[in-house]
């Protein structure tokens, strides 16, 4: 497999499932301009892999982030040819305890930040028959009893995914993945205390199929897998679930 020369812009980039993605992308040649938040981490990576990182250190959600992500990748790297949007967000708890200010949240960066980066980055991936890939979860297709608000986000992602898909073909491939449990830092920023945590932890390995959860490398393969046009050319629509079972 070889992404040579391809340019791609990967949002929560920094770390967990983001990191394995970029990881991954310039191990298969492609030049990566990462976002995120912090900008100490994006610059580790850019010191890591010189000429094939460029960084935006920004909000995902704040007014102008999609245009300047568009801009910084075009110019530093001549095109664009693909967007994956993984940047997200995760407030776990009961509906009548979790604060809806956070259900807000949630859809602003898991469905609305996506939707304004494919709007913005739609001229260059229309122009070099480029690709999208969401970075969704087996929660917009499972029933998730204290998880609503953020299984709900990406179900609407997974619906974006779909419809985008045949708006945009056959110019643009839209397609998505859909993790199962991922080691990451998403589980320390959940609004759980470190009981609820493992509780949590333990059921979902429990209920895996494969009895462990799963690796970020594991995901980043599979988005090389799905940009590169010789694998998945005739792949678009698609909700993958890589899963460890979890969806079986």
């Amino acid at each position: 497999m070889s992404l040579d020369g391809t340019s791609v812009v990967v949002t929560g980039a920094a770390t967990g499932i983001g990191l394995g993605i970029t990881e991954c992308l310039v191990k298969s040649g492609a030049k990566v301009t990462v976002v995120g938040r912090r900008e100490e981490p994006l610059r580790v990576l850019a010191d890591r892999h010189p000429f094939a990182v460029a960084v935006v250190a920004a909000d995902v959600c704040a007014p102008g982030t999609a245009e300047r992500v568009v801009a910084v990748a075009t110019e530093t790297f001549g095109r664009l040819d693909a967007v994956v949007n993984n940047a997200g967000m995760a407030q776990f708890g009961p509906i009548d305890t979790l604060d809806p200010a956070r259900f807000d949240e949630m859809f602003a960066v898991n469905v609305r930040a996506p939707a304004d980066l494919i709007r913005c980055a739609l001229p260059q991936l229309r122009a070099n028959k480029g690709s999208v890939v969401n970075i969704s979860s087996v929660g917009g297709v499972l029933s998730m009893p204290g998880r609503a608000y953020y299984g709900a986000t990406k179900a609407a992602l997974n619906s974006l995914t779909r419809s985008l898909a045949r708006e945009l073909a056959p110019d643009v491939r839209v397609n998505a993945i859909l993790p199962g449990p991922v080691d990451t830092p998403l589980w320390t920023n959940a609004g759980l205390d470190d009981a609820g945590i493992e509780r949590l932890r333990t059921d979902l390995t429990a209920a895996t199929p494969m009895g462990r959860f799963g690796d970020r490398t594991e995901i980043g393969q599979w988005v090389c897998n799905l940009l590169d046009p010789a694998l998945s050319g005739w792949v678009t629509g698609a909700l993958i679930p890589v899963d460890g079972g979890r969806t079986a």
